[in-house]
Formats: C-alpha cells, structure tokens, sequence
C-alpha cells in the first residue's frame, strides 16, 4: 500500500479544507515545498498535491508553488485541482508532475478524459472521484450531481481509466476515519485500483483499508496535527 502525503495549496500555501468547504481553512504552512521535502525525508515515494484555488477557478492557480514542490524533491508528484482541458495537463506535465488528476471535466465532458486517455496513458492520468452521500460532486465540491460514485467509476473504467482517487467529502479533514465500506465498494464493483482520501486519522484506519485491499491512501490532517506519524507508517503498510 503507497502512502501519499497531501499538500494542499491555497494562495500559495499549504492549507487544509474541513469538509471541503473554503470557509474553513487552516494554515499549516507558508512553503509547500518546504512541506514536500519533510515527507520526502521521512521516507515517501510519493507527493500528492492539490490546486484548491484551480479547483474553483477551473484553471491553474498555483502553479508557481506546484513547480516548486516539484524541483524541491526527487520523488514523484501528483496534482489536481481546475484541469479542465488538454492544454492544462500539458502544462502540469511540463511543471515535472508524473500523474495529473481530472475531476470536474472527467464529470461534464468525457470525451476530454478520453482523450487524455488516450494521449497520455492511464498511467499519467487518474480520476478524483469526490462524493457527498455517495453521489459524486464537482466544481471544488460545491455541487453536487446525480450520478454515483460507483457508477462514475465503471463508466471510467470503461473507458480506459485504471485509477482513481476516491474522497468522502464529509470525511475529508475531519480525522473521523475513512470509509472503509463505500470506498472498496468501490474498488470491487468497478475494478479501479482506488487511492483512498478523507477521514484517516490512525493507524487502526490505514490498517482497515489495507485489509479492504485498498492500494494507496492519501495523508493529509492527520499528519499535520500529528496523529500518524509518516516515517512509521510508511515502515508498517508500505515496506513490509
């Protein structure tokens, strides 16, 4: 199981969002970089790292501190946040990030994820599957649509997608733990390899989704406040 540790980036800084809302932000640090190489020194393979301004705005925003997280580490990188067109993950490529998540776009225009697809690979390109009460939500999480998450995921896979960021809003920065239920849900009613995001605040949590045959789990708040400790976690689930 990889552990990707979250570097969400408002205004150029590394921020955490309780429930997905804008109006409750915490500020963790000034430098994401700064923060990038604190993970990498505690021993992750990977960064993952959020355009929470993009996400809204529909375009990149805070791309400066993205290509600055970028050279800081030797690691790979992976971004989301307002990718709405080709022309966007070209630009997030050519900032060095190795995988770029689609979310809203994958949502409204799936001849675009198609593209992306097939332009770039699987490999490059991954699905953020946001959900509120199970149903999917876009535009920085401030809609909500009809459509499932599980029948989101099967239309992606269908379409070539073989990974998929999975987040339970309600979950997200609440330190609530994950869920467990609807994520392999997921996982198993679609055949998404599905990075877990949201709610994880121990390591009882990282040792539930590995046992849910969860492959990745993104850390976010529990790191920041402490509650997990990356070098620890990384020990028990992902080099063992």
């Amino acid at each position: 199981m990889i552990l990707y540790p979250a570097i969400d980036m408002k205004e150029g800084r590394c921020v955490r969002l309780s429930q997905g809302s804008f109006d409750a932000v915490t500020v963790y640090e000034e430098d994401p970089a700064k923060v990038a190489r604190a993970w990498e020194e505690a021993g992750a393979s990977w960064i993952h790292t959020v355009d929470l301004d993009g996400a809204l705005a529909g375009r990149a925003v805070n791309l400066d501190a993205l290509s600055a997280v970028v050279k800081s580490v030797g690691i790979p990188v992976q971004t989301g946040g307002g990718i709405r067109n080709m022309e966007q993950i070209e630009e997030k490529l050519r900032s060095g990030v190795r995988r770029v998540i689609i979310g809203t776009a994958a949502v409204k225009d799936p001849d675009f994820l198609r593209r992306a697809l097939k332009e770039y690979g699987p490999e490059r390109i991954l699905v953020g599957i946001d959900a509120r009460g199970g149903f999917v939500a876009t535009e920085g999480w401030e809609e909500v649509s009809r459509m499932s998450a599980v029948s989101l995921g099967r239309k992606m896979y269908e379409m070539g997608l073989r990974t998929a960021v999975y987040t339970d809003i309600e979950r997200d920065g609440m330190l609530c733990g994950p869920n467990v239920r609807a994520t392999g849900e997921l996982a198993r009613e679609t055949g998404l390899a599905v990075i877990a995001s949201g709610g994880v605040s121990r390591m009882q949590d990282l040792e539930e989704l590995e046992r849910a045959g969860i492959p990745g789990v993104i850390l976010g708040k529990s790191l920041y406040e402490k509650r997990i400790d990356l070098s620890e976690a990384i020990r028990t689930y992902e080099r063992r």
